[in-house]
């Protein structure tokens, strides 16, 4: 599959589109920096991940350091990228979006969904991956009804042949990560 990506790269580059680049200059390959996490970061990262607004005193209080040291940490975890953020755990459904899709796309191109900076900021539009295989892309999207849902697929249709499918349930909804 590398092999394709590499073709469409080089296509894109013939025709003067230019390829999309992740932070560390590869087309292919997003960046990522292995930071080296101890027991103690490993723990604070399940502490964070379970209760994202726990105190430093807490946390200094779970993980026996003191809270300045435990405000070290976290804070090196958040500048080196491991901690990207905060967040709530919403249910969609109850929040009035209970129709959920996996909406696939295949286009390349100076058409390609990825190009333009309008899709992510649609608000149907919950995650946006960029994959590998036949589609360019994988759209999870939450509305709150069957024609919010056809018109999100009517505009998608504009970059490229889209293939839903619906989620019907979520046994693993949301996971903690484990960091080995």
């Amino acid at each position: 599959m590398v092999d394709g990506h590499h073709n469409r790269l080089r296509s894109c580059r013939s025709r003067g589109v230019p390829p999309i680049r992740f932070t560390n200059g590869n087309p292919l390959i997003p960046t990522t920096r292995e930071a080296a996490l101890d027991a103690v970061d490993r723990r604070l990262l399940a502490e964070l991940q379970a209760d994202a607004r726990l105190s430093y005193n807490e946390l200094s209080r779970r993980v026996s350091l003191s809270a300045p040291a435990v405000a070290e940490r976290v804070r090196r975890l958040e500048s080196e990228g491991v901690i990207s953020g905060y967040h709530a755990h919403v249910d969609l459904a109850r929040a009035g979006l209970p129709i959920t899709a996996l909406v696939q796309i295949q286009c390349y191109g100076p058409r390609c969904v990825l190009r333009d900076p309008e899709v992510p900021t649609w608000p149907e539009v919950v995650q946006l991956h960029r994959v590998t295989g036949g589609a360019c892309c994988v759209l999870l999207v939450a509305v709150s009804t069957m024609a919010e849902f056809e018109a999100v697929c009517d505009r998608l249709g504009g970059y490229g042949q889209p293939s839903s499918s619906m989620i019907l349930s979520s046994p693993v909804p949301w996971r903690p990560v484990v960091p080995h």
